[in-house]
C-alpha cells in the first residue's frame, strides 16, 4: 500500500483491509518473504509488488480467531464503533492468502501476529484501513512453493530474501513494513504496532500498545 497518485475524489470511504506478510527462513540462513505483482490495469497500485491482501468481507467473521489476546486487543485500538472486529479482520487475512496464493495456514491459535497498520491518505483512488499480519510459513498446511491454486489477482508470486527485496518495484509503505519485519526478525523489542494514521487532515504516526 502506499501511495498511488492523487485523485480528485476526496470523499471516498475508508474500507477495512487485511494483509499477510508470510515469511520463512532460507537455506542460507536469511529470511524470505512472499511477494506478488499487481496487474498493470489495477486501480490501486498498478504493477507494484505487494503482500497478499484485500478488503474485509462480512462473512470473514466466521473464521476461528487465529490471534493472541494481545493482538486481538490491539486490533480494536483507535477504531470506530462500527469497525469490523478482530475475527473478521484476521479471517480476511487468511481468505486473501488462500485466494491470492493458494496457501493455507493450518488451524490453530496465534497463527497471525498483528504487526502494522496504515490508512491510505485522502485523495487516492482507493482508501483502506489496512492491518498487516506477520505469519510464519512453518505453519502452512500445504507446500509453500506451490501456487497452483492461486487466483489471478497477483502475478509473479515468489519468495525473495529481505536483502534482495528492494530490487522490486515497491510502494513506499511496503518498504516501511519490510524494514519493521527485518528489525523484528533480528530481535528488536516489541514497542507496539506501528500505525500510520491518515484518517484526518494531518498525518499522524502512532504505536498501538
Amino acid at each position: 500500500m502506499g501511495w498511488p497518485p492523487v485523485s480528485d475524489k476526496t470523499d471516498l470511504p475508508i474500507r477495512a483491509a487485511a494483509t499477510v506478510i508470510l515469511w520463512r527462513r532460507a537455506d542460507a540462513g536469511g529470511a524470505q518473504v512472499l511477494m506478488g505483482q499487481r496487474g498493470a490495469g489495477a486501480a490501486f497500485m498498478p504493477s507494484k509488488y505487494v503482500f497478499p491482501g484485500g478488503a474485509v468481507d462480512p462473512e470473514d467473521a466466521a473464521t476461528p480467531l487465529p490471534l493472541s489476546q494481545r493482538c486481538a486487543a490491539r486490533l480494536t485500538t483507535l477504531c470506530s464503533p462500527d469497525a469490523p472486529g478482530p475475527a473478521a479482520i484476521a479471517g480476511a487475512a487468511l481468505r486473501e492468502l488462500r485466494e491470492e496464493t493458494g496457501l493455507r495456514l493450518d488451524p490453530g491459535p496465534e497463527r497471525l501476529r498483528f504487526f502494522f497498520r496504515a490508512i491510505t491518505p485522502p485523495g487516492r483512488p482507493r482508501r483502506f484501513d489496512a492491518r498487516f499480519f506477520l505469519a510464519d510459513a512453518a505453519h502452512l498446511s500445504n507446500d509453500p512453493d506451490d501456487f497452483s491454486a492461486a487466483e489471478d489477482e497477483l502475478g509473479h508470486l515468489h519468495w525473495i530474501g529481505l536483502s534482495e527485496v528492494q530490487t522490486l518495484d515497491l510502494p513506499f509503505i511496503t518498504e516501511v513494513v519490510l524494514a519493521e519485519v527485518a528489525a523484528h526478525l533480528a530481535g528488536a523489542p516489541d514497542q507496539g504496532v506501528p500505525f500510520f494514521d491518515n484518517s484526518g487532515p494531518v498525518p499522524t504516526f502512532r504505536r498501538l500498545t
